[in-house]
């Protein structure tokens, strides 16, 4: 089979980064992962190379040997834990550094920067994309990854991810804890305060990004594509897809006793103790966020997978690893 296109990923060791090289690969094309971790997935070990993407001079030495056609940036920190922007540099000094490399590449035909629904907070709806409105210190390093690509715009096509809460095989928390807590039977509905927010399945996903990558995105209003799946998800409606998937039934506590715990949660959390519920993901757990997924929906407008379908293919996937 030959080779389709050259395709470089940063940290496609990460979640979405392994379905992502995953299929690529499938597709035929030739895919080099440069990422500080090693992938999930042992069998993808082979395309993968240890490289930090703040370190100029090794990234741009390796890129440039390997002279992509297209590249997908996923490489981030990505977890809430960070004090200060500068725990997030990746964020920031790596952008810079794989801009200034693009710049070198002649045959770069598209380079997709991966950004974070986060820039703006839960609930909010962003009246266009430079409406920024973020609550965590990693949604300011996202905002500030989007204005450098902004201030230093590729010379070839290129797009900007926002993800948005996307789950499926390779997944860690907090969705995977969510599946978790359903199987074990200790996950519960909240009263009556359930919400409704826009979550994706990497499936989806993955055709979403595909089909960003090797199409046409020249439309300057029309740069930022949120990564996700239509319509939203009431989180009742799939915690109850995933327990009938397993014979379940989820039971209901008052509201009261979960803000409890989530404030008994807040306290281990400060000692360092986990603990599966804190006043924050009790706050996100009940408010509604709703993406706006037109321009998306554009590009890729039928997507592969039914939610009921992703449920049993995660479902399958995690189970299996438990053998």
């Amino acid at each position: 089979m030959s080779i389709k296109h050259k395709i470089l990923i940063t940290g496609g060791s990460g979640f979405i980064g392994t379905n992502l090289t995953d299929k690529l690969i499938r597709d035929g094309h030739k895919v080099l992962n440069i990422d500080l971790k090693q992938p999930q997935n042992d069998e993808l070990s082979k395309y993968w190379k240890e490289v930090d993407i703040n370190d100029l001079h090794y990234f741009r030495e390796i890129v440039l040997k390997f002279e992509p056609d297209y590249i997908v940036h996923l490489a981030a920190r990505t977890d809430l834990d960070g004090k200060k922007l500068e725990d997030y540099n990746a964020n920031v000094l790596g952008v810079n550094n794989l801009l200034k490399i693009a710049n070198e590449l002649k045959n770069l035909k598209k380079i997709l920067i991966t950004s974070s629904m986060l820039v703006c907070h839960t609930g909010y709806y962003p009246k266009n994309q430079f409406d920024y409105t973020p609550s965590t210190i990693y949604g300011e390093s996202k905002v500030l990854t989007e204005k450098i690509v902004w201030d230093n715009k590729p010379a070839c096509d290129w797009a900007i991810l926002r993800p948005t809460s996307i789950w499926g095989p390779w997944f860690g928390a907090p969705y995977k804890n969510f599946f978790e807590m359903v199987i074990s039977g200790k996950y519960f509905h909240i009263g009556n305060r359930g919400c409704t927010k826009t979550y994706g399945f990497i499936g989806n996903a993955i055709y979403q990004i595909e089909n960003i990558l090797f199409k046409e995105t020249l439309n300057e209003q029309e740069k930022v594509f949120f990564i996700g799946d239509d319509p939203a998800i009431n989180i009742e409606e799939w915690g109850n897809e995933i327990a009938d998937e397993l014979g379940k039934k989820i039971k209901k506590l008052p509201y009261f006793v979960i803000k409890t715990a989530a404030f008994v949660g807040d306290g281990l959390n400060f000692l360092k103790i986990n603990f599966p519920m804190s006043s924050f993901r009790l706050r996100n757990m009940t408010t509604n966020n709703i993406i706006n997924l037109e321009n998306t929906y554009k590009v890729a407008p039928i997507l592969p997978y039914s939610r009921k379908e992703g449920v049993k293919i995660t479902l399958k996937w995690m189970l299996d690893r438990r053998i």
